[in-house]
C-alpha cells in the first residue's frame, strides 16, 4: 500500500523549525493525520550558514529513492525547496511562500555598493536571529554561493513539479514581482497574490486552504 508523500518544511532566514507558520502549519495538516515534518536549515550554524548543507539536509530528510515528497518553504526555505525540487526527483510537489529568488542580487542591491564590499572584506555582516532573538552575524562565504549557483543560470531555479505560491503584495523583503516572474509562462506554477507583508501571519488561513486544495492529489481525497 503506498504510504503517500513525505510533507517536509522549511524555515526562512534567522529562523528556526519554531516559527510560527511552521508550527500553525504543521497543527493543521496534523488534525487532518498528515505530519508536516520542520526541518532545521540552521547548518551547521546561522554565524556559518551554508547552503549546500541546507540542501543535504532535506535530501536526506526525503527518504529512500522510490519516495515522494511534498516541500513547504519559507523565503530563504522557498528558495531551498526550489532549488531542491530542480534535480531531486523525489519532490513532487511545492508549496513557496514568499520565496526568497535572487537574493543574492537583492542582497547587493539592498546593501549598495559599499555595504556589500565591507561585507566581503569583513567576512561578515550584522543580523537579528529572530529565532533566538539576539543580533548576530553571518559569514560572506554564504551569499557568495548564492552567487554562484544564480551564476550557472540565468538566476530562476528550473522548477517543472506543481508549484503554488503564496506572497503579499506589500512584502518589503521580498518584492512580489519576483514571484510574479517566476510564475510567468508556467502553468504549473500557481500564484496567489494576499494583502499581507513577507511573514504572511495575517494569511494563516488563507495558506492553510489554498494548500489543503492544491495539495488535494497528495492527500488521498
Amino acid at each position: 500500500m503506498d504510504p503517500g508523500p513525505r510533507f517536509l518544511y522549511l524555515h526562512g532566514f534567522a529562523s528556526g523549525p519554531n516559527s510560527t507558520k511552521g508550527v500553525k502549519l504543521s497543527e493543521r495538516f496534523a488534525a487532518r493525520g498528515v505530519t508536516l515534518q520542520r526541518l532545521n536549515l540552521r547548518v551547521p550554524s546561522l554565524e556559518r550558514l551554508s547552503f549546500q548543507d541546507m540542501l543535504n539536509v532535506v535530501r536526506a530528510a526525503l527518504g529512500d529513492s522510490r519516495d515522494r515528497a511534498v516541500v513547504f518553504g519559507s523565503s530563504l526555505g522557498g528558495l531551498t525547496a526550489a532549488r531542491v525540487a530542480e534535480e531531486d526527483a523525489r519532490v513532487a510537489a511545492l508549496v513557496l511562500l514568499a520565496p526568497a529568488f535572487r537574493l543574492a542580487e537583492r542582497w547587493r542591491q539592498r546593501l549598495g555598493e559599499d555595504g556589500w564590499r565591507r561585507w566581503r572584506e569583513t567576512g561578515r555582516l550584522d543580523v537579528q536571529d529572530y529565532a533566538e532573538n539576539r543580533a548576530t552575524r553571518v559569514h560572506y562565504d554564504f551569499v557568495r554561493e548564492l552567487s554562484t549557483l544564480d551564476g550557472k543560470g540565468d538566476g530562476w531555479p528550473d522548477v517543472r513539479v506543481p508549484t503554488l505560491i503564496i506572497h503579499g503584495r506589500s512584502d518589503d523583503t521580498v518584492d512580489i514581482q519576483l514571484s510574479r516572474d517566476f510564475a510567468a509562462g508556467k502553468p504549473w506554477v500557481n500564484l496567489v497574490e494576499v494583502d499581507d507583508g513577507h511573514e504572511l501571519t495575517a494569511s494563516l488561513e488563507r495558506i492553510d486552504s489554498e494548500a489543503q486544495a492544491f495539495l488535494r492529489p497528495f492527500l488521498g481525497r
